[in-house]
């Protein structure tokens, strides 16, 4: 018998708007009750992912196009996007979220939970591609390595560029930082005054907490910004391990 599957809370689910039904026989009802259906015979019929199926008298003639699902992953894995198009499409999200939202703290719980969802497609592809293009794959089981990774192939591969710095914290031995001193991310966007709190690299530290719990590290990540002189976008990404993570490392340093 096969168990319950369980969904994580920041993953979306099925949308009922997305359920949507075709009649392939290429009929309707009519609008009075208990009569024939009408034909719809010769009007084509559109039924997603790039396929359409054209009726003509019984059969139905299905001609598919090419979508973005028939392209080879790794043909696009060094396919950039353009900055300013990328800015203009964040800063939507952004103020489509800002007027949906009672504070900062809502705001950047609502980024985060968007950042997480592309981070676990993100973390998908690149595991993929990995595991294709290399003879002897590997996957990391410490954390060290694995923020190592995040530092750079992860950063490489959103923004083009590593992260510039990783630290601990002196105080907890629970919490890591990753430094971009300049985040393509929040480079175009202005924040006023009465909400200089605001985040908006809240974004990014979603992809990284969906990154490190699809690596089996699970975190809390948060941003915060970090302005110096010499850089007024400075931006620190937070990282809180969960305690069985802690433990887990102890337990594999004495083993080995």
């Amino acid at each position: 018998m096969q168990g319950p599957v369980y969904t994580h809370s920041r993953l979306s689910v099925f949308s009922t708007s997305s359920q949507s039904s075709v009649d392939l026989a290429g009929t309707r009802p009519s609008s009075s009750l208990g009569s024939r259906p009408t034909s719809t015979v010769g009007r084509p019929i559109s039924v997603g992912t790039g396929t359409t199926l054209a009726s003509s008298g019984s059969n139905v003639v299905s001609k598919r196009t090419n979508t973005i699902y028939d392209r080879n992953l790794n043909k696009t894995r060094l396919a950039e996007v353009s900055l300013s198009a990328w800015s203009f499409m964040f800063s939507e999200v952004v103020q489509y979220t800002q007027k949906r939202v009672a504070g900062i703290g809502d705001l950047e719980r609502r980024l985060n939970t968007l950042g997480y969802r592309v981070g676990s497609r993100i973390l998908e592809s690149t595991v993929w591609r990995t595991e294709s293009t290399t003879k002897a794959p590997k996957r990391e089981t410490r954390f060290l390595p694995a923020l190592m990774w995040i530092h750079t192939v992860l950063w490489r591969q959103l923004f083009g560029k590593s992260a510039d710095a990783i630290e601990k914290s002196v105080e907890n031995d629970d919490e890591y930082m990753v430094i971009d001193n300049d985040p393509p991310i929040t480079r175009n966007i202005s924040i006023p005054k009465e909400m200089s709190q605001l985040s908006c690299s809240a974004f990014t530290a979603g992809i990284v907490e969906a990154v490190l719990d699809g690596l089996c590290f699970p975190a809390r990540v948060t941003a915060h910004s970090v302005p110096t002189e010499q850089h007024p976008l400075r931006t620190t990404i937070l990282i809180k391990l969960d305690r069985s993570v802690l433990e887990r490392e102890e337990a594999l340093k004495q083993g080995s």
